[in-house]
């Protein structure tokens, strides 16, 4: 089982930045997805969800209106494009996957950074 997260990096305030997370290894559609970040000292928290179907997402009331979670199931991805970043946004962005019948079944992927700074 492998999550890989890319887009990570630097950016201005204002900026945009689009992660993908490439998942592999079980059954991608039968899976909830979403993206967590994590700063240093700090419990990791839920940023955008979607479910394994892709019809119905939630955001953390910090990123709605900027971020939006996508998935394509024929390409077992998971996207988040994030737009006006703000410099509260900089972070470790973490990819998650839920199976839909069991919540012990979970995988995150390794992490990308995102830090918006001028």
């Amino acid at each position: 089982v492998q999550l890989v997260e890319s887009g990570g990096g630097l950016v201005q305030p204002g900026g945009s930045l689009r992660l993908s997370c490439a998942a592999s290894g079980f059954a991608f559609s039968t899976y909830a997805m979403s993206w967590y970040r994590q700063v240093p000292g700090k419990e990791r928290e839920l940023v955008a969800a979607i479910n394994s179907a892709g019809g119905s997402t939630n955001y953390a009331d910090s990123v709605k209106g900027r971020f939006t979670i996508s998935r394509d199931n024929a390409k077992n991805t998971v996207s988040l494009q994030m737009n006006n970043l703000k410099p509260e946004d900089t972070a470790v962005y973490f990819c998650h996957a839920l199976w839909v019948y069991s919540d012990s079944e979970l995988y995150w992927g390794q992490g990308t950074q995102v830090t918006v700074s001028s």
